[in-house]
């Protein structure tokens, strides 16, 4: 069954699906840390020996859920087995790995798709809509009803 990494918890001593992009991995020993990251947050991911994947290849990992206080959220996948469903075919020009990005504004906005991945920049995107919801649902609540305008014309609204 495919899971977000936020759902682990519900899901404990199950073997779950879980998708997304290779986010880092820490190799010690014989051991590596793959954390994984989807569209809900980070999940790892521990493996017996090395994995050899790119940052950002898009897999699916199948494994079993078990608590991990160590882990991002608490939980984690045991016996992994990885799905490559894409390789980048280059190494991305910003490092998602990091907690606060590092490159200049410039590149960022340069390489916006792939800056936007970054939790911390994609988190101003969800703080933003949680802040519409609520006005809206505020709005909606005192019985307004919202319209939508057009936004073009075929001249100018202003003249000179």
């Amino acid at each position: 069954m495919r899971v977000l990494s936020t759902e682990l918890s519900s899901h404990v001593g199950e073997r779950v699906t879980l998708a997304g992009w290779l986010h880092a991995r820490r190799e010690l020993g014989a051991v590596s840390f793959v954390l994984v990251r989807d569209r809900a947050g980070l999940a790892q991911a521990v493996v017996e020996g090395a994995l050899e994947l790119q940052p950002e290849t898009v897999v699916e990992v199948d494994g079993l859920a078990a608590a991990a206080a160590q882990a991002p959220g608490g939980f984690e996948l045991q016996e992994p087995s990885f799905r490559v469903l894409a390789e980048p075919t280059e190494p991305p020009p910003i490092e998602l790995r990091r907690p606060v990005l590092k490159e200049t504004l410039p590149t960022i906005l340069d390489n916006a798709p792939v800056a936007l991945r970054h939790p911390r920049e994609r988190a101003k995107f969800e703080i933003a809509a949680a802040s519409l919801a609520g006005f809206r649902s505020a709005l909606d609540g005192l019985g307004f009803v919202e319209i939508s305008t057009p936004r073009s014309g075929s001249s100018a609204t202003t003249s000179t």
